[in-house]
């Protein structure tokens, strides 16, 4: 129950003199009425003086454990039944609290506790399973009627159960042979005549649940001389469940062994909250320990409820500020609500905040159930929920109310004891649940944002292929993965793809992912061929200020012939499905994993890419788990990818990701080669270092424009050549190339030379200046131009239209 509601306190001072502290130092209990709670010595504990309170002890004195505290409603305090429930309830929790001064009892889950010394044999059972939270609520219509608010223990006098019929049994514990009068037949649901006298037809009938505590009795070995009482469940052939009371004493045969076990069974079904509401109070408390989002824990809680309560509808919302967000409806068809509902449809709840219906307004406030019988005026949205009868139900978690559940009925419906503490029960249970999926799913999209922003937002568009990428994050924790992958377009229709994954899942694993991918960007981007790049990378991890070490591969594809290099840093090798469906697992030398070793060799594998190949890499949450071997995953990827459709590739990956373990990141990165339908035309010339080296480059500039018919602007490109290559000889030192292209009506002069300094554009030029006219000249006489990194160098290129 909320503490709140009655003034109780998180924690009371052992040292004090609140009703806790006092009984727990006497080791008796307590039992304060209203007029006593009002006392003085009281009231600044326990602010409340409209409820009775008992405290009982959970030990002896000093030795106590702790301490029962119950709250009941009734102004005449706890009756003589209501204690001698409370004192079996403590009884049985204190035998398996562990004092603070005492070593925790060892107890057998397969035999009950020993009844303690002060009470008699017939105390509540310590395997019955607990009873569902009290009902806390009460319809406005309703008159105050006293609450209690802990579960009764049941009254263990056999006279008290079913009809006070009471049958007996006789059970031999060498044999297993079991004499039963009828009346233990019929509760049992069997026919005198087909029961075969053995106890185990018996316990086949037991609900599996209560199996364990059952056998503690009927197991000779695990048992000691005496009386036995407990509660179990049977299973009758209509399917539905029964609770049955066993009391009995094991006489001994003589030489100390126990030879025959007498006693009575008796049907404590009247006794219990309907079983079927403890099973499905466990069975939503099971599913919603699983719930990872809001969506599954409002489905849980409509399915525990709407069929038990035989409702029309149900509607589950969160409490967002002063407004309400529906996550379930139920039915979802827009008919099955009201006309104010269907309205309003596009948001699934009438747009008008909590304030604009009173009803709900209320119950939120109070934190407790508001049940509505049929004929309540209520505002319009409520109204036609219910018309035969409309449960309010708030989340709580902790203080406040994180949901609410809406419950109606078209037809009168008679609202029982049971179904109240039903409702009970769920709301705690779906308040936490909300609350905690909240928490997470704030975590999870804040871990989704920081990867996100991480990886690339969007692939580059390719020259004679297509490339396309997925990421899936691990389910099984909030953690940011250290997976990633890139595309890098390179000079000369080239492309870099890059996958790896960092060790870890953590902000630092993050922080590293995102400086790789960054350097390995950097790197390739410079011109380096990919053993570079990925040996610059290792060498910038081994300077970082970090134990963690990254695995990585890097293929770079030449799309114009269909060529690559594949550079492996610790990583699974690349895959290649070809044209007519095969698949091949690349036999790249690998070499370590980045941050490893300062002067490790990475090894280039060569690639031959045909038009329709597809080139697939991938990280090792794919293809390796706890359950699957390395092997056997590569395999089944093999076997993914070769039956997969590939024309189209996003489908084709999610295809692949489909039964991907979600125990550890995924990175998936394909690409289909198709090769480029056009290809361009190129000529290289190495520029020595003589006199007449412009000369010989306009030479071979002139002999490539005849060689490819180019008649128009051969004066521009030319004169351009002249420039570019004089500045390049004039201001660097080391060797200069010069590479011509052509692509339909577009010609490219590029030169590289060996000096990283970027040519700079300046800003005015007087008549008596001698230089700096080359880069003007270029930039008047060129469609576009730029300098690019070029193996430690720089390559200055500009376009010219020769159409």
């Amino acid at each position: 129950m909320p503490r709140a509601l009655y003034g109780l306190r998180e924690v009371y001072p052992v040292s004090g003199s609140s009703p806790v502290a006092a009984a727990h130092r006497s080791g008796g209990p307590l039992w304060l009425t209203p007029e006593e709670l009002a006392d003085a010595v009281h009231a600044q504990y326990v602010p409340g003086d409209d409820f009775s309170l008992a405290v009982l002890p959970l030990g002896e004195g000093r030795r106590t454990a702790g301490c029962l505290l119950a709250v009941t409603e009734s102004t005449d305090g706890f009756d003589a039944e209501e204690r001698r429930c409370l004192e079996l309830f403590t009884a049985a929790v204190k035998g398996l609290t562990p004092s603070p001064h005492l070593p925790a009892p060892t107890v057998s889950s397969r035999s009950p506790l020993p009844a303690p010394s002060h009470l008699p044999s017939q105390s509540a059972p310590p395997h019955a399973p607990a009873s569902p939270v009290p009902d806390l609520s009460r319809s406005p219509s309703e008159a105050p009627t006293a609450r209690t608010g802990v579960a009764a223990a049941h009254p263990s006098d056999a006279r008290a159960a079913g009809d006070g019929r009471a049958s007996s049994f006789s059970l031999a514990m060498d044999t297993g042979r079991i004499d039963v009068d009828e009346q233990v037949l019929e509760l049992f649901g069997l026919v005198p005549a087909e029961f075969d006298g053995k106890v185990e037809t018996l316990l086949a009938l037991t609900v599996p649940e209560d199996l364990p505590t059952l056998m503690s009795v009927v197991e000779a070995n695990h048992m000691a001389i005496g009386d036995r009482e407990l509660e179990f469940r049977i299973r009758q052939p209509s399917g539905t469940q029964r609770w049955l009371r066993l009391r009995g004493q094991l006489l001994s045969a003589g030489d100390g062994r126990p030879a025959r076990l007498f006693g009575t069974v008796v049907d404590a079904s009247d006794l219990r909250t309907q079983v079927n509401d403890v099973a499905r109070v466990q069975r939503l408390a099971a599913v919603l320990a699983t719930a990872t989002t809001v969506r599954e824990v409002s489905q849980a809680v409509v399915a525990a409820l709407r069929a038990p309560m035989e409702a029309d509808r149900m509607a589950l919302a969160e409490l967002e500020g002063d407004r309400l967000v529906v996550t379930v409806l139920d039915p979802p068809e827009p008919e099955a609500w009201p006309e104010v509902w269907r309205s309003e449809w596009r948001s699934e709840w009438p747009d008008a905040p909590v304030r604009a219906m009173p009803t709900l307004a209320a119950a939120l406030r109070e934190g407790r159930a508001a049940v509505w019988p049929a004929g309540t005026e209520l505002e319009p949205p409520l109204a036609e929920v219910g018309r035969g009868g409309l449960v309010v139900l708030p989340l709580p978690a902790g203080d406040r109310m994180v949901g609410v559940c809406l419950i109606g009925w078209d037809t009168p419906h008679d609202f029982g004891a049971d179904e109240r503490a039903l409702l009970t029960a769920v709301a705690g249970l779906a308040g936490q649940a909300l609350m905690r999926v909240r928490a997470f799913d704030a975590e999870h999209e804040l871990v989704g944002m920081l990867q996100r922003t991480l990886l690339p937002r969007r692939l580059p568009t390719l020259p004679g292929g297509e490339a396309v990428a997925r990421y899936l994050p691990a389910t099984a924790g909030l953690e940011v993965g250290g997976d990633w992958y890139d595309v890098i377009p390179l000079p000369d229709n080239h492309v870099a793809l890059v996958i790896g994954d960092v060790q870890g899942h953590n902000a630092g694993a993050a922080t590293v992912m995102g400086q790789m991918r960054t350097a390995l960007r950097a790197y390739a981007v410079e011109g380096h061929p990919p053993d570079v790049v990925v040996s610059h990378a290792n060498r910038l991890l081994m300077g970082m200020e970090t134990d963690l070490f990254a695995t990585c591969s890097y293929v770079d594809v030449d799309m114009e012939d269909g060529t690559g290099w594949c550079v492996r840093a610790g990583h699974l090798p690349p895959l290649l499905r070809h044209p007519d469906g095969s698949t091949e697992v690349v036999e790249a030398e690998g070499g370590p994993p980045l941050g490893v070793i300062t002067e490790a060799e990475f090894r280039m594998t060569p690639l031959r890419l045909g038009p329709g190949t597809l080139l697939a890499l991938t990280t090792d949450g794919l293809v390796e788990s706890a359950d699957l071997e390395f092997d056997e995953g590569m395999r089944r990827l093999s076997v993914a990818l070769s039956a997969a459709d590939q024309d189209d590739l996003g489908l084709m990956a999610d295809a692949l990701l489909d039964n991907a373990h979600r125990g550890d990141d995924v990175a998936l990165l394909l690409m289909r080669y198709d090769g480029m339908a056009v290809r361009p035309a190129r000529e290289t010339w190495t520029v020595w270092r003589v006199p007449e080296a412009v000369r010989h480059a306009r030479r071979f500039t002139r002999r490539t424009l005849r060689s490819w018919r180019v008649t128009r602007e051969t004066d521009t490109v030319l004169l351009v050549v002249s420039e570019l290559v004089t500045n390049a000889l004039v201001h660097t030192d080391g060797p200069v190339r010069l590479d011509l292209s052509r692509i339909d009506d577009r010609l490219r002069v590029a030169v590289a030379d060996a000096s990283p300094r970027t040519p700079v554009k300046p800003a005015n030029i007087g008549w008596e200046a001698t230089g700096g006219r080359g880069v003007l000249l270029v930039e008047a006489m060129s469609t576009a131009w730029g300098t690019v990194p070029a193996g430690g160098g720089k390559q200055v290129w500009c376009e010219i239209d020769v159409g």
